[in-house]
């Protein structure tokens, strides 16, 4: 049988005989973790076997780098990786932990097996049901709460995705909808926040979301941080620039005068309305270079002028400034191409 793909996207790999980190290309399958030099790539760098692995998060054998998860064989090879920003790391080990899990017990990995143990019917399409509570009108309304002497922004209770299943029509009673959004948080489609909604995720009972106002959730590709954390490891560096961060997360980026391509970490912001990148490879608090969107204009592109075809193969859109600078950038899959043009282009228009 095929191994299950259950997460792909970019990570920073300690390399295991050069004392240096490097941007890679990673897949998760049911039983393996492979890294590729870049997503367009047919065949892996390497392949971490799961079975009888264990994984440490936060790790911490690196004092000044942040956001380091290792996975170590069951031949004591250690792997490191380094995420681009919290929520990143936080959905990437909780899925090698489920894999982890589901090895041991001889199972199948339980995202896919979640609807029959909550008996939820297999009529029920799960990415339209997301994209719906996505919607900007009718949708699920994010917001800011003050918790635990935390701040989370961009998140929702579990009582309100509870309350908006039922009164969007999508369940008949709040037994229905809490199968509902049973289903989406275990196919990944809601991600916990807060320590209590954690627990219950990570806990062998069948409700592993909280219908209760105190448990905290997010959108899984949403802008969602939080601040206020007390350990260096999961402190966020959002103050750097004030504004709310509306998305994060790894592009490709076209250089400006060598025209190649290179992995950046891209912060953006709505106040003022910038986007900022960075190294992921490095730790430094200062960016390479900022993207100003007040005015500008966004537009996915099937190719980009004298680019090479195989460093450069679709999900591409171009961000022109209002002084009619270029920047040519790749997302790693069409949605997410889709979610990044729709926040710049909405920040474009409302930011400062």
């Amino acid at each position: 049988m095929e191994p299950q793909q259950i997460r792909a996207g970019y990570l920073v790999k300690k390399r295991n005989l050069l004392n240096s980190w490097k941007v890679v290309w990673v897949v998760l399958s049911d039983d393996a973790v492979e890294f590729y030099k870049k997503m367009t790539d047919s065949s892996p760098k390497g392949m971490i076997p799961l079975k009888g692995a264990t994984l440490t998060s936060p790790c911490q054998d690196f004092g000044k780098k942040m956001l380091v998860f290792k996975v170590t064989t069951e031949r004591h090879q250690a792997h490191f990786f380094q995420a681009s920003h919290l929520e990143d790391r936080e959905v990437w080990t909780r899925d090698i932990k489920r894999a982890l899990a589901c090895l041991d017990r001889g199972m199948k990995f339980t995202r896919k097996s979640t609807r029959r143990s909550i008996r939820l019917p297999d009529t029920v399409n799960m990415s339209e049901m997301y994209n719906a509570m996505r919607n900007k009108d009718s949708g699920l309304k994010e917001m800011t709460v003050e918790q635990e002497k935390k701040t989370f922004n961009q998140c929702f209770t579990g009582t309100m995705v509870i309350d908006w299943l039922v009164s969007a029509e999508r369940a008949r009673n709040r037994g229905e909808a809490m199968m509902l959004a049973i289903g989406l948080l275990n196919e990944g489609f809601l991600q916990p926040a807060n320590e209590m909604s954690k627990s219950a995720a990570e806990s062998k009972t069948e409700s592993t979301l909280l219908d209760q106002p105190d448990a905290i959730y997010y959108f899984a590709d949403s802008g969602f941080y939080s601040e206020g954390n007390s350990s260096d490891e999961d402190v966020l560096r959002n103050e750097e620039f004030r504004g709310l961060i509306v998305k994060q997360g790894c592009l490709l980026k076209q250089g400006h005068r060598r025209k190649n391509w290179k992995v950046r970490k891209f912060t953006l912001r709505d106040d003022p309305a910038y986007m900022h990148y960075y190294d992921p490879t490095k730790d430094a608090e200062e960016p390479l270079g900022s993207i100003h969107l007040r005015g500008s204009v966004v537009t996915a592109l099937e190719y980009v002028p004298d680019a090479k075809k195989h460093d450069v193969d679709g999900n591409l859109f171009e961000i022109i400034t209002s002084d009619e600078t270029h920047y040519f950038l790749q997302a790693t899959t069409e949605k997410e191409r889709k979610d990044w043009i729709q926040a710049i282009q909405e920040v474009s228009r409302t930011g400062k």
